[in-house]
């Protein structure tokens, strides 16, 4: 007989755009008599997982600010965190690194200790290919491009339980990324507005919309699938039915009007739904600044103001689910220490990224930062990669989530962790 994770293994939910928010009965209510279901109420942990494609300039977005080769580095790019002068100073963290102004929001979580940075992250794999970084990064394989499964799908099914709904991962993207590629459970989500359902592998996937739900599980052979699913699109047919759009954040919560402040409003709905979400994925996109990259003000900082301002925003709007959720930002690679000569920066190596959670070990910048010397930058260029990703995804994902096998969430690594989190 097929089991019910075998279903949803192996038969694959893939929602596009699927509206959900409401009041929600039992996803997969029974099953086989002999198998015990928990509730699908049941709160979790959730780790909501952010991609910056294009590779964000860490050293301008956490700058290491009293460094006077980053100033002679960056002669109209550099930002001061004096409090003097006409431009918006850098807000000085700890007398040595300074958060980018746009970035403001960020401030109160990170003298509250709830935000963490790791600088000097990335791939020990040296390309500066926005391709194949971004796959070695999600696949959590940097010197593999055969590995066929992503490490956050690899992370759900290392989290200790069945999937016991079709949202226990959930990407709001309009196609499934390289992170959840593998064969546990996992839900692509373009618009809550919309609804589209197709079974991945299924030959009449792209007319599967246009079906009924009854014709949909009624091709099924399994006594146990048509039992599971029945009850899991009756679900999905009441949530056609909720009122999505006038969606109203809690605690006076404004979300920018971009597409990651739209994902992210969209995963808090998820997470206050209590239907089992514990990993989701959001994506931010434009962060490949080779030209007019600006200072205070210009392409970047609308970039970090949107990234810090989305994520707040979620903060705010989750009120008592915080303490169930981390965020955490990661990036392909950074950019060259030297501006280039169209006032952007090209692609470069290590960068950083943000944690953020009650259970976070904030108010620090982590990671090991040298002196922008020529003799210290990565090929005479670039901030060196000192702390790999994967030392960081481990710990968070060990700590939130309580996973604990580095060897199969990330074949191939045996460094150290960085303990950004508490415990």
């Amino acid at each position: 007989m097929v089991s019910r994770r075998g279903f949803l293994k192996s038969g694959g939910l893939a929602l596009l755009g699927v509206g959900l928010l409401g009041g929600i009965p039992g996803f997969l209510a029974e099953a086989a008599a002999s198998e015990k279901i928990l509730s699908p109420y049941k709160k979790k942990k959730t780790l909501v997982c952010i991609f910056q494609r294009g590779a964000m300039d860490g050293l301008m977005a956490v700058t290491p600010f009293t460094d006077d080769y980053m100033k002679v580095a960056r002669p109209n790019l550099f930002m001061s965190a004096a409090k003097s002068g006409t431009n918006n100073p850098l807000i000085d963290l700890d007398g040595r690194f300074g958060l980018h102004p746009a970035m403001k929001a960020f401030e109160p979580m990170f003298r509250e200790k709830r935000l963490g940075i790791v600088h000097g992250i990335g791939s020990p794999n040296n390309t500066r290919s926005h391709f194949d970084a971004q796959d070695y990064m999600e696949s959590g394989t940097p010197f593999n491009k055969g590995t066929s499964s992503g490490w956050l799908n690899r992370a759900v099914g290392l989290l200790g339980h069945d999937a016991l709904t079709p949202f226990t991962a959930v990407s709001m993207t309009s196609a499934t990324p390289r992170s959840f590629y593998g064969d546990n459970p996992s839900v692509a989500i373009s618009n809550l507005q919309d609804f589209a359902i197709q079974m991945r592998g299924n030959p009449a996937g792209a007319n599967i919309a246009a079906r009924s739900f009854e014709d949909l599980y009624d091709q099924t052979a399994s006594g146990l699938l048509k039992q599971t699913g029945k009850e899991s699109f009756e679900a999905m047919k009441m949530l056609q039915k909720t009122d999505v759009k006038n969606y109203t954040p809690a605690n006076g919560a404004v979300y920018p009007s971009s597409a990651l402040g739209n994902s992210l409003k969209q995963i808090a709905q998820l997470i206050k739904m209590d239907v089992g979400l514990e990993v989701a994925f959001a994506e931010s996109n434009g962060w490949d600044t080779h030209f007019n990259q600006g200072t205070e003000n210009g392409i970047f900082a609308r970039n970090v103001a949107d990234l810090s301002n989305s994520i707040m925003a979620l903060w705010t709007d989750l009120g008592t689910y915080q303490d169930d959720v981390t965020i955490m930002t990661m990036t392909e690679f950074g950019r060259t220490v030297h501006q280039n000569g169209t006032g952007g920066t090209d692609h470069g190596r290590a960068s950083c990224n943000f944690i953020l959670g009650n259970d976070v070990s904030g108010g620090l910048v982590y990671g090991d930062v040298k002196p922008l010397a020529v003799d210290n930058l990565e090929d005479g260029r670039d901030l060196a990669v000192t702390t790999d990703f994967r030392s960081v995804f481990s710990s968070v994902a060990d700590k939130h989530l309580a996973i604990n096998n580095d060897h199969i969430l990330f074949p191939d690594w045996k460094g150290d962790r960085v303990n950004v989190m508490k415990g």
